[in-house]
């Protein structure tokens, strides 16, 4: 086992905590996986789910969660998952950066390294028709197990890149604080992210040269993945609501910080034990604020709604979750 990264600490103020919430409830439905850690999940025609495994396998589950198919192993540690045009998936590996799969099962490396240096936490991604990437790559500092020491250190080295059929790749925006979940507008002229260590939900107009990303919402919580639904609406996967203490520690002393990162895992802060899912539409408006609970499935890292359908992933878990569409 590899000894634990030491951090550097560095002072940021959090914006103050949104007004008091009533999410709507939801009830979800679970199915049980051989492996943990389903981080991100992709729906097919068929209404069966793709997902990736802590381990590096990638499965498909059956739209009634009865079967279960292992379609490959990346090697490494696959994160988000997209439809190509050519009817590949588009794999996000935090080890290996972005990598293909077909549909005989074979992996391939699309891209590892920027400038030569190789991706350290490539994280989620949204593809426009023409086969054109965009996607983050969360941290310099930090690999995807010890994601904790990049929201302690906040040190922002995350960014958001560009990649064009052509393998030209573009960076976007820099020095975020944990770029995460990638999503593309109803149009395709404005890119939607979040940061997980801002908690904020950003977008990006794709047409002007140069442009700066601005903030569209605040969410109550860290966000994770988030998707374009069928529905239309950009659905967000809120992995835990804002730790008290984290918020506490940010301003104050470095150190702070650092003595809590030596601390036992059992000692940390830690994901509430709720589910937690907000959709918005290309305005910037909430539409969906919904909460719920589960004995099988916490930690929500992943979102997709496809044809009245929710299905969740989970880094924390060894579960699935699903609940049919909400009413607007």
């Amino acid at each position: 086992m590899s000894p634990k990264s030491s951090i550097a600490p560095v002072r940021w103020t959090p914006p103050p905590v949104p007004p008091t919430r009533e999410p709507r409830a939801i009830e979800v439905q679970t199915v049980a996986l051989p492996g943990h850690g389903p981080e991100d999940t992709l729906i097919d025609e068929d209404g069966s789910v793709l997902t990736g495994l802590l381990d590096g396998r990638i499965l498909r589950v059956s739209a009634d969660g009865t079967t279960i198919k292992v379609l490959a192993d990346t090697g490494g540690r696959p994160l988000g998952l997209e439809w190509l045009p050519d009817g590949k998936v588009l794999v996000c590996d935090a080890h290996r950066g972005l990598l293909t799969l077909d549909q005989d099962g074979r992996i391939a490396t699309l891209l590892g390294e920027i400038d030569g240096r190789p991706m350290k936490f490539c994280n989620n991604a949204d593809v426009l028709p023409d086969g054109t990437i965009y996607f983050t790559d969360s941290s310099t500092r930090f690999g995807v197990e010890e994601w904790m020491a990049d929201l302690l250190e906040h040190s922002s080295t995350g960014s958001l890149y560009r990649l064009t059929p052509d393998g030209e790749v573009t960076r976007l925006a820099t020095n975020r604080s944990f770029p995460n979940g990638v999503a593309l507008s109803g149009d395709q002229k404005t890119l939607f992210f979040v940061e997980t260590a801002s908690y904020g939900l950003f977008k990006l107009d794709l047409t002007a040269a140069g442009a700066e990303p601005e903030l569209v919402a605040m969410i109550p919580g860290l966000p994770d993945n988030i998707s374009r639904g069928s529905d239309g609406l950009i659905w967000v996967a809120v992995g835990s609501p804002r730790n008290a203490l984290l918020d506490l520690l940010l301003p104050k002393q470095p150190v702070l910080r650092k003595l809590v990162w030596a601390l036992p895992e059992a000692f940390k802060p830690k994901a509430a034990d709720i589910i937690e899912i907000q959709a918005y539409d290309d305005e910037g408006n909430l539409v969906h604020d919904l909460r719920g609970k589960n004995a099988n499935f916490r930690m929500p890292t992943g979102v997709r709604e496809r044809d009245g359908k929710v299905w969740l992933g989970s880094i924390g878990t060894a579960h699935l979750a699903t609940f049919p569409t909400p009413a607007r």
